[in-house]
């Protein structure tokens, strides 16, 4: 009786060692992918991942054409440094220097649009000072103040803005003679008003961003939704978003 029990002892221990590797295996695996899934170490696979209603991003963290130079002068920069624009203007035509950011929403809604620039060139405040921006996959994107929208050209909706738009893109601006970095972001030239755009479904969305003047160099850009106040969107001690990796 015991020379026949020995065997089934033999195979349930071989059965249930082998079971307790297996899932040894599993959970290495998992650890492994999602730990590459959060130190993404190509830049272009980036995607940052809004929380709370809150988008921050070091405006470097994408791949540029050779004319967009980084730069680490001054002392009211954070990050790496930022980016400025040192190839030919392209006032009127919008996709050149072209440079993109994956945004990863999950919590739809409507959200300010901010970033942090500076003019590099000249010594007035309105020259050198705007950069193209796009949203073409979100459901809205806008230019409001008190009583008024304005709508990009070409997407079928207005009123547009006054001053430059084409296809879908914006010109944003800043404006003032203090032509160190700011937080301001605005459109239609001489009847400023701030950016939004509008994410109706969770998913990841295409920021686009072209060249337009030279010597615009920005630094950082926030999205924030409308129950966040802009101080607090873009306090100094606001961390980065988390980036991961594309599928």
């Amino acid at each position: 009786m015991k020379l026949k029990l020995l065997p089934l002892a033999l195979i349930a221990a071989t059965f249930f060692s082998c079971s307790s590797s297996d899932d040894t295996n599993n959970v290495d695996d998992t650890e492994s992918s999602e730990e590459q899934n959060t130190n993404c170490s190509e830049i272009e696979n980036y995607v940052f991942i809004e929380k709370d209603g809150l988008i921050s991003v070091e405006f470097e963290n994408a791949v540029f054409t050779d004319n967009w130079t980084q730069k680490n002068d001054g002392n009211n920069v954070s990050g790496k440094g930022y980016m400025v624009w040192e190839g030919d203007q392209y006032l009127g035509k919008p996709g050149e220097g072209l440079a993109t950011y994956s945004i990863k929403i999950t919590n739809p809604g409507t959200y300010r649009f901010m970033w942090k620039s500076a003019v590099k060139k000249g010594d007035s405040g309105s020259d050198h000072n705007d950069t193209w921006l796009r949203f073409a996959d979100a459901d809205d994107f806008f230019g409001k103040k008190e009583g008024s929208t304005v709508y990009p050209n070409d997407t079928g909706k207005t009123p547009n803005p006054e001053g430059s738009s084409k296809d879908g893109w914006f010109k944003v601006y800043r404006s003032g003679n203090d032509l160190d970095f700011k937080w301001q972001a605005s459109t239609s030239d001489n009847d400023s008003h701030p950016i939004f755009v509008t994410f109706n479904n969770a998913g990841t969305y295409t920021m686009e961003v072209s060249a337009r003047s030279s010597g615009h160099a920005i630094d950082k850009f926030v999205l924030f939704e409308e129950s966040i106040k802009q101080s607090d969107a873009t306090a100094d001690d606001v961390k980065s978003s988390e980036i991961t990796c594309k599928n």
